[in-house]
C-alpha cells in the first residue's frame, strides 16, 4: 500500500487541499489489481483482495441480498462511495435499489448520505489493519454510516465486528460489539436489521 500526501502552505484551506487531491485522485490510472481511495487527508493505493478476502465479501453479498428481499434496498460490491471529495471503495455497502438522486452528479459513486451499512474483509497486514479498524473507522463514523461491519481472518482465530449509534462530530461509533468466529453476530438497525452473520459467511474458526 502507498499513500499519496499533498502539502500544502498554510494558506492553503482544508477545502482547497481536498480539491487537489480529487483532482489527482481521478486522474489516476491504475493497473489491474489496485484501488485508490481517499481517506484522512492521504490518496491510498492498496491491491484488491486476495481468493479468501474475494469469497468473504461474496458470500456476505449474496446473503444480504436475500435478506433484503428484493425491496428498495440493495447491495453492492466494486462501487466508490463518496462524501466531501473524499472516496472510498467498500467490500459491500447497502443502498437504495434505484440510486437515482444518490449517484453523484459526475457518475463516479453513490454518496455516502445514502448508505446504511459498509462491511471491510480486513487484508492482511500492519496497513490493512490499521487502515480498516482506525483511518476508515473514523472516516465512515465522521461521515455518519449508521452501521460498519469488519470480518478480520486475522484477529485471533478470526473475529466480527459491529459498530453502530455514530458520532460524526466526534468521529467515533458508540456502540461496538466483536466477537469471535463461531458466535453468530446480528445487525442492530437499518435496512440489514436482523441480519445474521455466522460461520456460512466466515468460515469457522481459523486455526481452531
Amino acid at each position: 500500500m502507498t499513500a499519496l500526501d499533498q502539502e500544502a502552505p498554510e494558506m492553503t484551506s482544508r477545502s482547497n487541499l481536498d480539491e487537489v487531491l480529487w483532482q489527482a485522485w481521478k486522474a489516476m490510472e491504475l493497473p489491474e489489481g489496485l484501488r485508490a481511495e481517499i481517506i484522512e487527508g492521504f490518496i491510498e493505493v492498496s491491491p484488491t483482495g486476495r481468493s479468501a478476502h474475494g469469497q468473504i465479501a461474496n458470500r456476505l453479498r449474496r446473503a444480504i441480498e436475500k435478506h433484503l428481499d428484493e425491496g428498495e434496498w440493495a447491495a453492492y460490491q466494486d462501487m466508490n462511495v463518496v462524501h466531501d471529495r473524499k472516496v472510498w471503495f467498500p467490500d459491500c455497502f447497502i443502498a437504495p435499489e434505484d440510486p437515482g438522486e444518490h449517484v453523484t452528479d459526475d457518475g463516479i459513486g453513490v454518496k455516502a448520505s445514502a448508505v446504511q451499512l459498509i462491511v471491510e474483509v480486513v487484508s492482511p497486514g500492519h496497513e490493512g489493519t490499521e487502515r480498516d479498524q482506525e483511518r476508515k473507522c473514523r472516516a465512515y463514523a465522521g461521515a455518519g454510516i449508521p452501521v460498519y461491519v469488519l470480518i478480520d481472518d486475522y484477529d485471533g482465530h478470526g473475529t466480527v465486528t459491529v459498530l453502530a449509534a455514530p458520532r460524526p462530530d466526534e468521529a467515533v461509533y458508540t456502540d461496538v460489539h466483536r466477537v469471535a468466529y463461531g458466535i453468530d453476530v446480528i445487525i442492530p438497525e437499518g435496512p440489514a436489521k436482523g441480519f445474521v452473520i455466522g460461520e456460512a459467511i466466515t468460515g469457522p474458526p481459523r486455526n481452531a
